[in-house]
């Protein structure tokens, strides 16, 4: 299969279903996914409209991801950590490379890269409020 640019909205469907696929099976990540996600078909378009957004600048995509990440990780107990994140951003790059290149790529690699640092971030802090004691 030959590689190509991520131009359309066409592109950011597929990087989002392939990349969707590898989440939801990997073992040690899918389950937050899985038990999460009621309506997959709704969630994907939700993410395609983010990364279309991302990398296109149409505002498409509403929403708040760091609160529902934030979200996700009190309804699984605190459970999330930088390796969660390290495994997501590692399908991510893989699904990338697998079926593009070139310019939009690279930033769609760079964008998550920096998203997952700041929902991490998010994340950590909010666990850190939680287990400090009251002064």
């Amino acid at each position: 299969m030959s590689k190509k640019e991520i131009e359309s909205r066409e592109d950011v469907t597929l990087l989002v279903t392939r990349f969707y696929e590898k989440v939801r099976a990997d073992k040690e990540i899918g389950h937050f996914f899985n038990e999460t996600i009621k309506d997959w078909p709704e969630h994907i378009e939700k993410l395609v409209n983010f990364w279309e957004t991302n990398l296109f600048f149409v505002q498409k995509y509403k929403g708040n991801p760091l609160k529902v990440h934030a979200e996700v990780d009190e309804n699984m107990d605190n459970t999330i950590t930088n390796y969660h994140f390290g495994i997501w951003l590692r399908h991510w790059i893989e699904t990338i490379d697998t079926y593009f290149v070139g310019a939009n790529a690279e930033k769609a690699k760079q964008r998550a890269r920096n998203i997952s640092v700041r929902m991490f971030i998010t994340i950590f802090e909010q666990q850190k409020r939680k287990t400090e004691p009251y002064r």
